[in-house]
């Protein structure tokens, strides 16, 4: 393609085929692109997708499927019923949240992991997140997204065995600043086993969630 170099062996270097990032791209370059991949490997995911451009791969690519929560676009292949295995609890702060959470959790099914959702147990109600400790605990790592201040990663740290992927979001008041907040927060915790991905990236916490996964599980499953 003129256009772009699409990385068809990534997912036999990896384990994981190239993903599509596709804020700000071109609407037919957009097109071209899920076209040749489906093409080469019978499925697509996509993040931070817009209605507008779910509407134009639909009308090339009739099976393709839009979640407005995660912005999520995705072609799933004709058989779409890998197993789901392993367990990645995704827990959030608030509901606002959510969206990044369910990036997370939606690209760690695709790549084949079992996902907990424990939504809306932030520190502004403690007992929350303690109701549920024992189903975040029965995961194999734990994805903590959080805005305002970022502190649901580090109170997690203190109270489960798990490794722990902290995504900060831009949830917040001014003074979040976008989410740097939470990202300072969350990169000075004091508490053990966290790991800091970039504002907003569920999709980079969903990914590293499934390699520890399949570590886990001992599973080399492959989308």
């Amino acid at each position: 393609m003129d256009f772009a170099n699409l990385d068809f062996e990534r997912k036999k270097r990896t384990g994981f085929p190239e993903v599509v990032f596709c804020q700000g791209k071109n609407d037919s370059f957009l097109v071209d692109i899920y076209k040749k991949l489906y093409e080469r490997d019978g499925s697509v995911f996509g993040t931070r997708a817009t209605e507008h451009q779910y509407e134009l791969v639909k009308a090339e690519l009739p099976n393709a499927q839009y979640d407005n929560v995660s912005r999520i676009l995705k072609v799933p292949g004709k058989d779409d019923s890998v197993e789901l295995v392993g367990n990645i609890a995704v827990v959030t702060a608030g509901t606002a949240d959510i969206p990044v959470a369910e990036e997370a959790s939606l690209t760690a099914e695709y790549f084949g992991s079992k996902v907990t959702r424990v939504y809306d147990v932030g520190v502004s109600g403690i007992h929350r997140v303690l109701e549920n400790r024992n189903k975040i605990e029965n995961a194999n790592c734990v994805v903590a997204v959080a805005g305002m201040e970022g502190a649901l990663a580090s109170v997690l740290g203190g109270i489960v065995s798990k490794p722990i992927i902290a995504v900060p979001t831009s949830v917040g008041y001014g003074a979040n600043l976008g989410g740097i907040s939470a990202l300072l927060t969350m990169i000075n915790s004091c508490a053990n086993g966290i790991s800091v991905v970039n504002i907003d990236n569920g999709y980079g916490a969903g990914y590293i969630a499934t390699q520890i996964n399949r570590l886990a599980v001992g599973s080399s499953i492959e989308k």
